[in-house]
C-alpha cells in the first residue's frame, strides 16, 4: 500500500472535515489506496447523511452521468449519492467497507464488479491490476 494520504485529493477530501462514517472512496481511487495504480484521475467519494449534506452547500448537485442519481464535483473529488443503485445499497457499501488510516473505502470485489459493468479502456486496464494482484497472492 502507498501513502495514499499524502496524495492531493485525498488531503482536499481531508480538509472538508467530513464525518468518515459517512462517506466511503470508491471507483479508482480505491485501486490507489491499495497501491494498484500511480494515480487516479479524480476520486469519487461515495456520501451519505452529514456528508452528502456538507458537500451539497457547498456546490449544486447535478445528475450522474454514468446511473441514477446526484453527484456534486469540487474540483477533482466527486461525491455521488449512491453507487450503481439497481445493484448496490449505499449504506452497506459504506458500512461493509475497508477502513485504510481512518479513512473509508468500498471493497475491491465491488470496484472490480464496477469497472466489468463499465469496461471502458481505463476499466480493462485496471481489471488486469486486479488480476495481477490475485496471481501475486
Amino acid at each position: 500500500m502507498n501513502k495514499f494520504w499524502e496524495h492531493r485529493y485525498f488531503r482536499e477530501l481531508a480538509a472538508l472535515n467530513l464525518p468518515a462514517g459517512d462517506f466511503a472512496v470508491t471507483g479508482s481511487g480505491v485501486l490507489f489506496a491499495h497501491g494498484l495504480i500511480d494515480d487516479p484521475h479524480d476520486l469519487d467519494v461515495l456520501s451519505r447523511g452529514l456528508a452528502w449534506q456538507r458537500v451539497t452547500q457547498l456546490a449544486a448537485p447535478q445528475p450522474m452521468p454514468l446511473t441514477d442519481g446526484e453527484q456534486v464535483v469540487i474540483g477533482r473529488l466527486e461525491f455521488v449519492d449512491r453507487w450503481f443503485a439497481d445493484r448496490w445499497d449505499v449504506d452497506e457499501l459504506i458500512d461493509d467497507a475497508d477502513v485504510l488510516h481512518g479513512v473509508r473505502f468500498v471493497r475491491l470485489d465491488v470496484i472490480r464488479a464496477t469497472k466489468m459493468m463499465l469496461g471502458r479502456p481505463r476499466d480493462v486496464e485496471h481489471l488486469a491490476q486486479l488480476e495481477e494482484r490475485a496471481r501475486k497472492k
